[in-house]
């Protein structure tokens, strides 16, 4: 995967030729169309607000709770979409592996890149939210920008990874299900953080260890709620404990372009 490769006028065409068929292809029998992915996270993020906020009050005392939990599930949704569309790809392009000789980490980067438009449809429904909500709106605002690069480089190691080990071993497929499942409520997008550190401060810490939770949190203190929103910078720690998530997501990018290029030459014959 070297850079004069991922440059290629070849391979950027090939790329924006996948993207189009994964769309074309994700729509190509339901009435509504692309409509879904806008519906998908309106909707759970109905049951959610209506569940969690107005029966449970998880969202009391949060300013602007709305746009705060749909930001939260927009970027959940983005990234367990890149990482599931990342895990299969290898696999159900199988054919055209074994038909034609290109560059595999192509196709993950397809599946990735699709996502990646899906959340940026997905950032205009909140921005009508933050818009009906009267949120203020400030140059810090911005900061979404790097902190939605962090959160797509984090998504497309662990899609490399999976993708490989998927054509091993395909029950990395359920157990990616189930650790998707986990981390959904380990990560503070339904309830506010803050819960969490009246009770036990150093749990709530740590939850902020793990890369999808430091960003969540950081483009809410930064889009729309800085007075209630927590992030990992907000606690008196060593700086070395502030850079936990960095150091995930590169030790993740490192040893998953590692293990993707070990195996990519073995992929044809074991699909």
């Amino acid at each position: 995967m070297n850079i004069s490769n991922i440059l290629s006028r070849k391979n950027r065409i090939l790329l924006a030729e996948l993207v189009r068929t994964d769309f074309k292809l994700r729509y190509q029998a339901s009435a509504l169309g692309y409509v879904w992915s806008v519906l998908n996270p309106l909707l759970l993020f109905t049951i959610l607000y209506l569940v969690f906020d107005k029966f449970l009050g998880l969202g009391r005392g949060i300013e602007h709770y709305p746009v705060y939990l749909l930001t939260g599930i927009v970027l959940w949704r983005f990234f367990t979409e890149a990482t599931n569309n990342g895990l299969k790809v290898i696999v159900s392009r199988g054919s055209l592996i074994r038909k034609i000789n290109f560059p595999k980490y192509i196709l993950v980067l397809s599946g990735t890149v699709s996502s990646l438009i899906n959340l940026g449809i997905n950032l205009l429904v909140v921005l009508v939210f933050i818009l009906v909500n009267q949120v203020e709106i400030s140059w810090g605002a911005l900061m979404i920008i790097p902190l939605i690069v962090e959160l797509y480089i984090f998504a497309l190691a662990l899609a490399f990874l999976l993708a490989a080990v998927n054509v091993k071993l395909r029950d990395v497929g359920y157990i990616w299900d189930v650790l998707l499942q986990a981390m959904f409520y380990a990560i503070p997008i339904i309830y506010p953080l803050q819960r969490v550190l009246n009770k036990h401060e150093h749990i709530g810490q740590a939850l902020l260890f793990n890369p999808i939770a430091q960003v969540i949190q950081d483009v809410r203190y930064f889009v729309i709620n800085p007075r209630d929103t927590v992030t990992i910078w907000s606690f008196d720690l060593p700086v070395l404990l502030k850079l936990v998530p960095f150091l995930v997501i590169a030790a993740t990018v490192a040893f998953s372009v590692w293990y993707f290029r070990r195996n990519q030459g073995s992929f044809a014959e074991n699909i």
